[in-house]
């Protein structure tokens, strides 16, 4: 059987390169994060990323309930702290990821519906990503109301919280 490629792009690598352009990125973001979508646009489906976070980067806790969406994270360098939570915020389950010796394996892949969120606990970590489309910024994602959400100054103390679990 022969595949035809439409053209180049249609190919994309993931080299020492690309994760060293998208570091030096992620340095200069407020965010300390940056993505690097593999996916041509917002209504594909799959969307498959890489997410290169620094040390101090904040993501919020959330699901992906309405639409449900199940997620995968497969680290590929560094290490993070993986949590899930109850409705009331409660810790239910941390799991370390990543490629050092204490980690409990390379990834995860979530269900729909369920509360989490991740800390690097590496200087950083490039994660590759996989989840349903289409984007839309109304309903990707719910935050959890227990949380600080991203900008807030209460987000410091939420993470060191997170690590004191």
């Amino acid at each position: 059987m022969q595949m035809y490629m439409k053209e180049d792009s249609d190919i994309q690598y993931i080299t020492e390169e690309l994760i060293a352009r998208l570091m030096r990125r992620a340095g200069e973001s407020p965010r300390l994060r940056i993505n690097h979508n593999f996916h041509p646009d917002m209504e594909s489906n799959p969307h498959r990323f890489l997410n290169v976070m620094l040390r101090g980067t904040y993501i919020a806790p959330h699901r992906h309930l309405n639409p449900p969406k199940a997620e995968s994270f497969l680290v590929l360098r560094g290490e993070v702290a993986f949590f899930l939570f109850d409705e009331e915020g409660r810790v239910t389950r941390k799991s370390v990821l990543g490629t050092g010796p204490r980690c409990e394996g390379l990834g995860i892949d979530i269900a729909p519906g369920y509360w989490h969120t991740l800390v690097v606990l590496s200087e950083s970590v490039v994660c590759y990503e996989v989840k349903p489309g289409p984007y839309r910024p109304q309903d990707d994602k719910e935050f959890a109301p227990w949380a600080p959400r991203e900008g807030d100054p209460e987000q410091e103390n939420y993470l060191k919280l997170l690590l004191s679990e």
